[in-house]
């Protein structure tokens, strides 16, 4: 299949992935929010047999973590069910899928997670993005999961921008240095999925190469950053220690320290 020759189709078109999707994909029918509320099967399932794409590629998603502990029905709603609805849309239209999980979806006491791990969140997060990763598998076969961590655009609220928000309005930004994870660009990532539509379906991990803490992220941002632990930093939703994941399929995408870099350089930092 050449990319360049299929009608793609992205859903969730105005995130902070989805907008580096249109960078990439720019001839791609393009959806958000307002267009297609993918926790409507009936719309979801007319609107991808109106549009018969080849590609579709998911990117709408609940993000909020701690928010999902308190809205659990709109996290499954939207995490769980309507990427099933997607699937079984592509399914009847013979569209191959591409759909972003996170590495949320390990509890986090090993110190890194390969693509055929078992899977056993911590958190409603996690229980809503396995779902939907469930419900794909359930209703398609020509399917790219693909498992994200820690991503930051300039599309969107990220880690990157509170540090540099934080770090003007405070002396010192506490920030937890036992929880390990790889950060990731969302161009280098939209870059790369063209690549993964042209693998073999099934589960990818895809991130930016390098591991480090949320403390180490940090100090790579901002100079006024202080350690913590977990414990002195509670938050509603409990966060893995450990979600390294490791990609086993694919060339590795380069260091998140480059890919840091290039971000505030488009930010023009």
């Amino acid at each position: 299949m050449v990319v360049g020759a299929i009608k793609t189709l992205i859903i969730g078109s105005n995130g902070m992935l989805g907008s580096d999707l249109c960078k990439v994909f720019p001839y791609a029918v393009k959806l958000t929010h307002k267009n297609l509320d993918i926790t409507n099967r009936t719309r979801v399932i007319n609107c991808i047999q109106e549009i018969r794409p080849d590609v579709v590629i998911n990117a709408a998603a609940y993000t909020n973590v701690d928010g999902c502990e308190d809205n659990k029905e709109l996290a499954f709603q939207v995490n769980g069910y309507g990427p099933g609805y997607i699937a079984e849309a592509c399914t009847k239209v013979g569209a191959s899928l591409v759909h972003f999980s996170t590495d949320y979806v390990f509890e986090g006491s090993k110190k890194e997670y390969v693509e055929s791990e078992i899977p056993n969140p911590i958190n409603v997060y996690g229980h809503s993005k396995l779902l939907g990763e469930k419900k794909i598998i359930e209703n398609m076969n020509d399917y790219r999961i693909v498992r994200i961590s820690w991503l930051f655009g300039i599309h969107g609220k990220n880690f990157v921008e509170t540090m540099l928000k934080l770090s003007g309005e405070m002396d010192n930004v506490k920030v937890v240095n036992d929880q390990f994870g790889k950060p990731t660009y969302t161009m280098d990532l939209a870059s790369k999925v063209k690549e993964i539509i042209e693998l073999e379906p099934g589960i990818y991990h895809i991130t930016n190469d390098g591991i480090c803490s949320w403390y180490e992220f940090a100090s790579s941002i901002i100079d006024n950053v202080v350690p913590c632990t977990s414990e002195e930093f509670q938050r509603k939703a409990k966060r893995p220690k450990y979600s390294v994941l490791v990609n086993t399929k694919t060339e590795p995408m380069r260091h998140w320290k480059e890919a840091l870099k290039a971000y505030l350089k488009e930010r023009n930092i």
